[in-house]
Order: C-alpha cells, then sequence, then structure tokens
C-alpha cells in the first residue's frame, strides 16, 4: 500500500510533529513498507488456528513478597551527593 504524501503529513500532524521534505519522502518510503508487511500477513490463511497471547503455558510466574536485607540507611546517604533530613535531595526535573 503505498501511501501518499499528504497522508504522511496527515500522520505528522497527528503526532505533532514537522517533517522537511526529505524525511516526508523518506518516511512516506518506509511507512509504505511495512503497510505491504501487514497486507502480506493479512493475506496468511489462518483458518483454523486457534488464537493465542503467548506461546508457551505460563501462569503468573511471581515470587512470593519477602523482605530482604538491604543496605543501611547511613550508608546510601554516605553515596548520595545531597541529602536533606535522612533523605537523598535530587534536583527539580520540572520548573
Amino acid at each position: 500500500m503505498a501511501l501518499t504524501r499528504d497522508d504522511v503529513l496527515h500522520i505528522a500532524r497527528l503526532a505533532r510533529i514537522a517533517l522537511s521534505d526529505d524525511e516526508v519522502e523518506r518516511f512516506r518510503a518506509q511507512l509504505s513498507g511495512i503497510l505491504d508487511h501487514f497486507a502480506a500477513l493479512a493475506a496468511v490463511d489462518t483458518e483454523g488456528v486457534e488464537p493465542t497471547a503467548h506461546p508457551l503455558p505460563l501462569a503468573n510466574v511471581m515470587r512470593e513478597d519477602v523482605i530482604e536485607p538491604s543496605l543501611p540507611r547511613d550508608a546510601v546517604l554516605a553515596n548520595a551527593p545531597l541529602t536533606e533530613d535522612g533523605y537523598i535531595r535530587v534536583r527539580a526535573v520540572l520548573e
């Protein structure tokens, strides 16, 4: 399935990204190729094939929630560049 330039520009608008003319052409070719692969998958006859979510019969492989020894608080705080009132202080990520 060949995408048009307008298709790529529409997708870029939905993704809120700006593309140069070279990028539009490059992504048009790449996205068209991806859609061709999906078309090939859609053409495969899956009649009689049971749907699966996972190829192996796994069921919630989890460990017990057990308290395990950890570093003492003083050792952790000793490795932190900034501490305050017994906590690690980090710089603000958002303003």
